[in-house]
């Protein structure tokens, strides 16, 4: 069974307990953490509240409470040694909590050979320094800015042929105009993760896109078409609502959301 899940980048301003007992009111048993109390900072702030990653680990099992994955903003084309670093500083939290996904987003512009070479390049350290220190969790990859058509994902798969993703099904539909049966078509053999959310073609009130989110099941997201592939094809990774208010402060609370998604029975 399709497990669901919401991104805290939906209630970006509230902490760890606080977001736990909203995914628990809606039955969900586990998170995608992004923020915590306005940051995306996530192990300063893991840091500074629970010590180390054994007393985050020890914090999670007294909720009876999972993690299904950490967002870093980690970019596979367009990141330097800093950024690296950056991300190497999940991993420590993430083993110890048992985390079994970092969330990184896959750069670029074209999405052409040149920058799916340097995702593969990427990729390639990212597998070398897991080896190296033994850790436990793995990559999962974001379309999200180069590559969000399925010919820059043949390309990107092409050359990362072990790549897991994590689809932003909106994007690929709205950015990369495909409907989400060709673009899963393609993907498909790699899919870990999903990203959902409902827009109209309307400019957003912050003037960032030329749409506006709007609540699940009131906009134009052919949802029931990406349901019925998923079906077919028995996906079993997580589906989880990625409530954009942390960019777009217009958006009612996530628990709204959260409500109309299951009275609508969107997802």
């Amino acid at each position: 069974m399709m497990p669901h899940t919401f991104s805290t980048l939906g209630c970006p301003e509230l902490d760890l307990d606080h977001a736990i007992a909203i995914a628990a009111r809606h039955g969900f048993h586990s998170l995608e953490l992004r923020t915590l109390d306005g940051t995306t900072d996530l192990p300063a702030w893991f840091q500074a509240h629970y010590g180390s990653p054994a007393g985050l680990a020890a914090h999670l099992r007294q909720r009876h409470f999972k993690i299904c994955a950490l967002g870093t903003s980690f970019k596979l084309v367009g990141h330097d040694d800093i950024d690296r670093a950056r991300l190497s500083q999940f991993v420590r939290w993430a083993d110890e909590a048992d985390v079994p996904w970092l969330r990184v987003f896959d750069g670029g512009k074209t999405g052409g050979p040149p920058e799916a070479a340097e995702a593969a390049a990427a990729l390639d350290w990212w597998r070398r320094e897991r080896i190296r220190n033994n850790w436990a969790v793995e990559l999962m990859v974001e379309t999200h800015d180069g590559f969000v058509t399925s010919d820059s994902l043949r390309g990107l798969i092409a050359q990362c042929p072990r790549i897991n993703l994590l689809w932003d099904a909106h994007h690929t539909w709205k950015k990369g105009g495909e409907a989400p049966t060709e673009t899963w078509r393609t993907i498909r053999n790699h899919v870990v993760h999903l990203h959902v959310k409902d827009s109209v073609s309307r400019p957003a009130p912050t003037g960032k896109h030329p749409y506006t989110y709007v609540l699940p099941g009131d906009g134009e997201f052919p949802m029931a078409e990406l349901r019925e592939i998923l079906r077919v094809d028995r996906y079993e990774g997580a589906m989880s609502l990625e409530w954009e208010r942390m960019w777009h402060p217009y958006l009612p609370e996530i628990d709204e959301a959260l409500h109309h998604a299951a009275l609508n029975r969107w997802w």
